[in-house]
């Protein structure tokens, strides 16, 4: 796929994230990795809602600006996934207002953020890991980011939203909105006993469809928050 036409992605998927409210103000940013190494990454300050093609950043393998307006001050979080995950070729961060409040709740596992609560958001998303607090363009977060091994194509940063990889910015997206539907379920049904995917549910997934979870994802029992 040519330049231009991952630019026009970057503003048609941003603006229907804005859209439907996934995504509000100047939050969130979106980067493609290109084939020559550099990265394609909307600019600092802008409305995913109302992007300009000619203005998206490119930055070179380095992450020195090559074109665009600046960009993000998000770069060292985007830096650290594709560094740990070889494979991901977008990520998508949100501020989607679910998951944010996902990351706020006292009973929340880190290694496994939601319980397997339905087969699409384990085929989308996988697993999710929630990281502590960092304020938004700490470089620290890379740090924790790696710290995850590249096991996790979704993460939760605490009070502030998920980031989300895929092999494409299709699938960086659609994981995001079920990462988003998904921590909607879990907060709707919280301290109503729901009925969640079985140990042997999920591994009939993992075969099926040739998922690659953690390690040891099927010990990772989420807890039931008190009443």
């Amino acid at each position: 796929m040519s330049e231009n036409s991952l630019r026009e992605d970057i503003c048609r998927f941003g603006r229907s994230l804005f859209e439907r409210g996934l995504t509000p103000g100047s939050s969130g940013n979106i980067s493609i990795r290109l084939d020559d190494g550099g990265w394609l990454v909307t600019p600092t300050n802008a409305s995913l809602g109302f992007l300009d093609p000619a203005r998206i950043t490119r930055l070179d393998g380095k992450g020195n600006l090559v074109s665009g307006d600046r960009p993000t001050k998000e770069i060292p979080l985007h830096s650290a996934v594709y560094e740990t995950r070889p494979g991901a070729r977008a990520i998508v961060h949100l501020h989607s207002t679910h998951a944010v409040a996902l990351t706020m709740l006292p009973e929340i596992d880190p290694r496994a953020a939601l319980p397997p609560m339905t087969p699409y958001y384990l085929m989308r998303a996988g697993q999710t890991a929630l990281i502590p607090y960092y304020r938004p363009g700490d470089p620290a977060v890379a740090d924790a980011i790696r710290g995850l091994s590249g096991q996790y194509s979704s993460i939760l940063l605490a009070n502030h939203g998920p980031v989300v990889a895929g092999d494409s910015l299709e699938a960086a997206v659609f994981a995001t909105e079920e990462l988003e539907e998904t921590a909607r379920l879990y907060l709707l049904l919280r301290n109503l006993n729901p009925r969640y995917l079985t140990p042997d549910q999920v591994d009939d997934l993992v075969k099926t469809f040739g998922l690659t979870l953690p390690a040891g994802h099927e010990h990772h029992d989420h807890e039931e928050p008190s009443a």
